[in-house]
């Protein structure tokens, strides 16, 4: 097998592995916190067996980014709890638009046609799940699912704006300061059962360990199109695993607003892509 098949092969393999978030989390009967607590624990453990002394990189940007990304893991896993799984994964991915609309801003760029639509169609489809008839848990849900989003937007710039370095030290420390704020939630949820001391382990250890480690290694054998389209298959299969494994049921407005999402991602990449070639072939 070649180089490019074995990372697109993981990539794919990380997408996944990073889709079985929700599934454990809806199966895990321990308040969000305490989730987070131990996953990032386990994280931790990756990283430094991994990487070592690079998790010490450190500069004051990488801070910020390890705030945003200790953001990002909070509103997801909360998110995840007070509303469906569907709602809280098309959501977060929301934050690509985010990116779309201040990455010119902040690093001079010219606005794209392509993002401008991008970023309309995202918020088209975000605007479909705060119409869907909220109840008290469902609108804090969203509410902190949509949050989600601009925390993943908040830590994508930081890291595009950090060296690269500097990319591992932000997730460790990330993962660090979630340890801190779920610390004490915790400490107080008491012992956990065999199995659900093993899907803490494997929040921890597989889906976002070793699903990093499997994005990272095929990143580098695979074009950055290749691997962002393989990566759209997490918020289309997190809603799948946790409809068979848990039974619930995203609304009709979800399922349409996390279509129009995950189309303009994808319609975006594949323009790009086609721009890309015919300016090649125009030199």
């Amino acid at each position: 097998m070649n180089e490019r098949n074995k990372g697109l092969i993981t990539v794919l393999l990380a997408a996944l592995v990073w889709s079985s978030a929700g599934l454990f989390i809806k199966w895990l009967p321990q308040e969000a916190f305490t989730i987070l607590c131990v996953r990032a624990m386990y994280t931790m453990l990756v990283f430094f067996a991994v990487y070592r002394l690079k998790v010490f990189t450190f500069n004051w940007l990488t801070l910020w980014n390890s705030l945003f990304y200790a953001a990002l893991l909070i509103c997801f896993v909360s998110a995840t709890k007070l509303t469906t799984a569907a709602n809280a994964i098309f959501l977060q991915y929301t934050g690509v638009a985010y990116v779309l609309l201040l990455e010119p801003l902040l690093f001079k760029q010219k606005y794209q046609p392509i993002n401008i639509i991008t970023t309309v169609l995202c918020f088209l489809g975000m605007s479909l799940f705060f119409m869907d008839g909220l109840d008290v848990s469902g609108g804090w849900g969203l509410l902190i699912a949509a949050l989600s989003g601009v925390a993943y937007a908040g830590f994508m710039l930081g890291q595009r704006a950090n060296p690269h370095e500097y990319h591992v030290s932000a997730v460790f420390w990330g993962n660090f300061l979630v340890v801190l704020v779920g610390l004490p939630s915790f400490l107080a949820a008491g012992t956990f059962t065999g199995s659900e001391h093993l899907m803490l382990a494997y929040l921890g250890l597989i889906q976002m360990g070793l699903g990093y480690l499997l994005f990272t290694y095929g990143l580098k054998r695979t074009t950055a199109t290749e691997a962002s389209l393989l990566t759209m298959l997490e918020p289309l299969f997190n809603p799948v695993w946790v409809a068979i494994g848990f039974g619930e049921r995203p609304s009709a407005m979800a399922i349409v607003g996390g279509v129009i999402i995950v189309a303009a991602l994808v319609l975006r990449i594949l323009v790009l892509k086609r721009v890309k070639r015919v300016r090649r072939i125009m030199k």
